[in-house]
């Protein structure tokens, strides 16, 4: 399993197309999967990964009114990319719109997936959270630390 590590803050071009960070690309070259993410993100997966939490994913109840919203906002919002030979990919509009990405992006690692967020985005939810994790207590993840 790759790790996706570090805060890296790319720019998008005037087509849309962002370079991913050098380290990412040799796991990411053979294709991958970039979709809405929570925080109005967006979360960049391998296939192999991506396959992997769609089927959990998939795999809830239709019966529930919000495991469909979830799949319907997951699965139409994806879009499948192979990285060019400069490591970029290309973003599509919906999924700008969605992340409010501007030309200024950080690009997160975050262990098993990338993350693609709007440089003053990224800079508001660090304002928010970094001190809460700066005090995280056990019971955040029980047993860790």
């Amino acid at each position: 399993m790759w790790v996706f590590l570090g805060t890296y803050s790319p720019r998008l071009d005037d087509k849309g197309r962002l370079t991913l960070p050098a380290k990412f690309r040799d796991e990411l070259r053979g294709g991958c999967m970039v979709t809405k993410g929570q925080d109005h993100c967006l979360y960049v997966f391998t296939r192999e990964a991506f396959t992997e939490m769609a089927t959990k994913v998939a795999a809830a109840p239709l019966t529930s009114e919000s495991a469909r919203a979830f799949q319907r906002n997951l699965f139409s919002g994806t879009d499948e990319q192979n990285p060019d030979g400069q490591g970029r990919i290309a973003i599509t509009p919906e999924l700008r719109r969605y992340a409010g990405l501007s030309k200024d992006c950080v690009v997160i690692g975050a262990f098993t997936r990338v993350e693609i967020w709007d440089a003053q985005a990224w800079q508001t939810y660090q304002e928010q959270h970094e001190d809460d994790y700066a005090k995280a207590q056990e019971e955040v993840l029980p047993g860790l630390i």
